[in-house]
């Protein structure tokens, strides 16, 4: 039997360099996975959208969000979508998990200033179930590095990345976002003279790819929605 299409779902975004960041992850999904279709979508901005693409499945689909929290778009778009296809089925999304915390370990490292308190940046969400996941990245990142780690909100939530800043005037900015975008384009300018780390999946830096550790957190969502 075959194995389920494996569907990529991200936000979208209408920065260049932000979408062929994530379309350069789903490709190395892909190439891990060659037994196994994968295709990529979007719940806004870019096409197709997802229930178009998953329409276009025909038999069994794993829908993996590339999103860092659970929130709207996968209570509401992604398992929405599902409610009548018995044949797919929607996996957690990709935070908050120790790969994760690898990557902005790696982040961190990248931009020096080792010991200085972090403050990480998320989106921000209105729905509840985010909140949840946001403190547990934070958690995972300050047994990881073990050191202060404070929690900021790029939008919906409090503190915002300026309150924050303020609160620990000598801090980094890890940036807890897939890619380039609105929100890191409003946490780079929210950051002013503090060291900013790049998105998770940026690739623009000599020498950095899509990091394997991102990678093999989608192939693990894959294989434990298709096993289980």
């Amino acid at each position: 039997m075959a194995r389920p299409s494996l569907l990529a779902v991200s936000h979208g975004t209408s920065d260049v360099d932000g979408a062929r960041s994530i379309a350069a992850l789903v490709a190395r999904v892909a190439e891990r996975l060659p037994d196994v279709e994968v295709r990529e979508a979007f719940v806004d901005v870019q096409q197709p959208d997802a229930p178009s693409a998953l329409a276009g499945i025909d038999g069994r689909a794993v829908i993996v969000p590339l999103l860092l929290s659970h929130g709207f778009h996968v209570h509401h778009d992604l398992h929405g979508m599902v409610a009548e296809r018995a044949d797919a089925v929607v996996t957690d999304p990709l935070g908050p998990d120790a790969l994760l915390t690898e990557v902005l370990a790696t982040r961190l490292d990248g931009i020096g200033h080792p010991g200085y308190p972090v403050v990480l940046a998320v989106a921000g969400s209105r729905d509840e179930r985010s909140v949840p996941d946001a403190e547990g990245m934070a958690t995972l990142l300050r047994d990881r590095t073990g050191r202060r780690i404070d929690l900021a909100y790029l939008a919906a939530r409090h503190p915002d990345l300026p309150t924050a800043l303020a609160a620990a005037p000598d801090a980094v900015v890890a940036t807890y976002l897939l890619g380039r975008g609105y929100f890191f384009d409003l946490a780079v300018r929210q950051a002013g003279e503090h060291p900013i780390t790049p998105p998770l999946l940026d690739d623009l830096l000599a020498d950095q790819g899509i990091p394997d550790a991102l990678v093999d957190l989608v192939v693990a969502r894959y294989e434990r929605a298709h096993s289980g």
